[in-house]
């Protein structure tokens, strides 16, 4: 794959990822109660909605950035891990019901390929 066929797929994948945690994020902060009592439901401490909540906004923000997409990358795959592991063990609905979060996490390893310096390098 040629360099520039890989950056347009990086930024059009970036931008995607980008604009669903922006929004996750910013929703998952407008109503930080109830993502609050979701998390205490799963139980998990409720201070932990904060954590996630704000580092997708970050997260989404940073895969916008050049210099912040593969540390972005990086901490979006660990909250979607998390997610994943959420789905599978107790929300309701399962694997089933996390395959956004799974499709998320499958794009988010391909933009750290994608990105990866050796990646540059070799092409």
């Amino acid at each position: 794959m040629s360099p520039s066929v890989r950056n347009i797929i990086a930024w059009i994948l970036q931008a995607l990822l980008a604009a669903m945690f922006i929004f996750s994020g910013g929703h998952k902060l407008m109503d930080l109660a109830g993502t609050a009592k979701m998390f205490e439901s799963m139980s998990l401490p409720g201070w932990l909605a904060t954590l996630v909540a704000v580092a997708e906004l970050l997260g989404g923000i940073g895969l916008l950035v050049p210099r912040t997409v593969r540390p972005a990358a990086l901490g979006l795959i660990l909250i979607m891990i998390g997610a994943v592991v959420m789905h599978a063990t107790k929300i309701p609905g399962g694997l089933a019901k996390g395959v956004p979060a799974i499709v998320c996490l499958l794009l988010l390893v391909v933009v750290l390929v994608l990105r990866s310096r050796t990646a540059v390098r070799t092409v």
